[in-house]
């Protein structure tokens, strides 16, 4: 039973504290999956604003592949339906989060702001996206990783399930104050 803050509450924290979307949301799982949650930050610092600012698939959805990958990915010596396994539950993630935000790109939900230019990163930090989209997109697939957990048997308190609603709701408001 997972009884401490919630995974969503955990990601976002992370992120305000300066880690980027891909490092929150793994970072956010680490507990649960019995993971170094320093070498989970270092793993995935390299995935952050669509893979080292490129602006290709958003931190928050490689996070939650890695969150699968460490989950059901397949090991040395493990048999080849792991990665099947692995490969069904990303494209579920992904699908997800694209029928949500219509892209799994990061530069495509930045607005085409490109991150690898001081002026990229100016204009993020200008139009607050740090603490309004980003936010968001994080929380999404952290939710998202969250019912995946649910579905395999999980046990997530009452607590949790009730915050996560919550989030959802606040989250759904800040998305049609985004548009």
């Amino acid at each position: 039973m997972v009884n401490m803050k919630s995974l969503s509450e955990i990601a976002v924290s992370k992120f305000l504290d300066g880690y980027n979307c891909a490092q929150s949301v793994f970072y956010s799982f680490c507990e649960m999956l019995k993971q170094d949650k320093n070498v989970a930050l270092k793993i995935s610092s390299g995935f952050g604003a669509g893979m080292g600012r490129k602006g290709e698939v958003c931190g928050a959805v490689t996070g939650g592949i890695m969150v699968i990958g460490s989950k059901y990915g397949r090991g040395e010596k493990d048999d080849p339906a792991f990665s099947e396994t692995t490969y069904r539950k990303t494209i579920e993630l992904m699908d997800s989060f694209t029928h949500q935000y219509e892209t799994c790109l990061c530069r495509k939900l930045l607005n085409g702001c490109d991150l690898t230019t001081e002026e990229g990163r100016r204009q993020l930090k200008e139009n607050d996206f740090r603490i309004n989209k980003i936010k968001q997109i994080s929380l999404f697939a952290t939710l998202n990783a969250v019912k995946f957990y649910e579905k395999l048997g999980f046990s997530v308190t009452k607590e949790i399930k009730f915050k996560l609603l919550k989030t959802k709701i606040k989250m759904i408001k800040m998305s049609k104050e985004l548009v």
